[in-house]
């Protein structure tokens, strides 16, 4: 375990967590009248920090009207001379969204932070503060790195369902007391309705909070910004939004399932069929609801690099924006793959000046499971294996390309984290057993949904020679989640050893698997 510079800060920092919870519901779903009424901006959906790095961070918040954003950070909670730092107007644009960068702060301390909405025409008059803290980045390596990971929300009609307490599996992840979370894709589903009442096979009923805009498929800015407001309705993500930094990457249902660029669809439920138009809203509807600084630029990227002191870094990849088509995945060439080229050729430059002991590898899709889209009827491939065990094919190219690289530049401690699939499980990757070898051994961990159906467990490809060393799948597809097999990961980082340790977590907090890796090593 690491050692913590903080020990029982978040159990400290819980205790007000209910109050301020409950001071941050959204209209409709039990705000104080008499602020609702009062005429003054209000943070409903609570708040969220993004880009942490030793000594800056990136504050979010929505306001329910135009307001001008004000954060206060302190070193502690009683807020004694506060710093204060003028954010943005919030207004339609954005639909009401917007982020304050804070800079100049401490190293590997906790922050609290505090948001203000001001009306515009009257600074004076501000909506009920909304509380937060996170933790600076240490550049002491004793102080070692916590953190977790998941993704798939609200999938396959899934919802928020008070009568089960809601997405639960935040509170879990929240007693850990990560430095961050790795939201691995899937934070909406977009293409996924969802209904008041489903019927479980079992003759119980789920019972769904819906929206206007997650009664049908998303198509306009309008509802893929309802998509990503409909989470925050969930009080335990809210609360565990305003304690714990995140890292977010997107996967195919934040637009549509298994979408490429350039595809059109043939799915009678959309009126818009252009995969292009639809990516575009949802981008900006996904950089107006996240914290990520990327975005903001003009190239817009989702892929960056994460530095977390000298113990890690973390490549959070795009497996979606620059792909090539779905296809059967088996021609002899492909330069484009599921990174493309430009992609590539910085995950390589990136990893190469890397000098952190540890490279977290964030992929939006497992590298050896077989994905099959067959949306169309036709046997493509979603991700990168196609079940062909020999060598290398389609988009496994650029993933040879890659592990190539990798083992002759002689790069250490790389491991593979992702989602995707619904189930949680351990892959060892070892040319031993590969077609293609010229590569080191290496880990890739799987964890999820966090609240959406789960499902039996892929194929295997032995392209590059995996091994589930772990696996833990129901045996019948779309299980809900009070059927069980909801999942995230833990990574911890020890200060003193360097050593890695991996546990893969049921939704209430129960380890399943365990694994331990040496720092320093090109493969393992």
């Amino acid at each position: 375990m690491s050692s913590r510079p903080f020990p029982g800060r978040r159990g400290v920092l819980r205790g007000s967590l209910a109050a301020s919870a409950a001071l941050t519901l959204p209209v409709g779903l039990g705000a104080a009248p008499a602020l609702a009424l009062s005429g003054r901006p209000g943070a409903g959906w609570g708040v969220q920090t993004g880009d942490v790095t030793a000594n800056s961070g990136l504050v979010w918040v929505r306001s329910d009207r135009p307001a001008r954003m004000i954060v206060e950070t302190s070193a502690t909670e009683s807020f004694r001379n506060p710093r204060r730092w003028h954010g943005p107007l919030l207004g339609a644009g954005t639909d009401f969204t917007g982020t304050t960068r804070l800079h100049g702060l401490p190293s590997g301390q906790e922050i609290h932070y505090r948001v203000l909405l001001a009306d515009p025409q009257d600074p004076r008059r501000t909506g009920e503060p909304v509380t937060g803290g996170f933790r600076t980045v240490s550049q002491r390596r004793r102080d070692g790195v916590r953190f977790v990971w998941s993704g798939d929300l609200a999938g396959q009609g899934w919802g928020i369902n008070p009568e089960l307490g809601g997405y639960r599996i935040y509170d879990a992840m929240a007693a850990l007391d990560p430095d961050f979370f790795l939201c691995s894709g899937d934070n909406i589903y977009a293409d996924g309705p969802i209904a008041e009442t489903v019927a479980l096979p079992d003759g119980r009923i789920w019972r769904n909070i819906t929206t206007e805009e997650k009664v049908k498929v998303a198509e306009t800015l309008a509802e893929f910004r309802g998509n990503f407001r409909y989470n925050l309705l969930d009080e335990n993500l809210r609360a565990f939004n305003a304690r714990v930094p995140s890292i977010i990457q997107w996967d195919d249902h934040e637009v549509t399932n298994n979408w490429y660029p350039g595809e059109i669809l043939t799915d009678a439920r959309y009126t818009e069929k252009r995969v292009d138009v639809l990516a575009a809203r949802a981008r900006q509807a996904f950089s107006e609801y996240f914290p990520i600084s990327t975005l903001r630029r003009p190239d817009g990227r989702v892929h960056r690099v994460q530095h977390h002191g000298p113990l890690l870094d973390v490549f959070v990849l795009d497996m979606r924006t620059y792909r090539n088509a779905n296809s059967p995945d088996d021609q002899g060439a492909d330069d484009q793959g599921i990174l493309g080229e430009e992609q590539l050729a910085w995950l390589k430059r990136e990893l190469s000046r890397s000098r952190a002991v540890w490279k977290v590898i964030a992929a939006d899709m497992p590298l050896g499971l077989v994905v099959p889209d067959t949306g169309d009827g036709r046997p493509n491939i979603e991700a990168v294996a196609q079940g062909d065990p020999g060598a290398p094919l389609g988009r496994e190219l650029q993933i040879a390309e890659l592990l190539r690289f990798v083992k002759h530049r002689r790069i250490t401690g790389t491991v593979w984290l992702t989602a995707d699939v619904h189930y949680t499980s351990a892959q060892h990757y070892d040319p031993s057993r590969a077609a293609f070898k010229d590569f080191a051994p290496f880990w890739e961990f799987v964890s999820g949904p966090l609240n959406a159906g789960a499902f039996p467990a892929n194929t295997l490809d032995g392209t590059f020679g995996p091994d589930r060393v772990f696996v833990k799948a129901p045996t019948t597809a779309n299980v809900s989640p009070a059927g069980g097999y909801q999942f995230f990961g833990e990574v911890d980082i020890d200060g003193d050893s360097g050593e890695l340790t991996v546990r893969l977590r049921e939704q209430d907090g129960t380890v399943l698997f365990t694994k331990s890796l040496q720092p320093g090593l090109v493969g393992q």
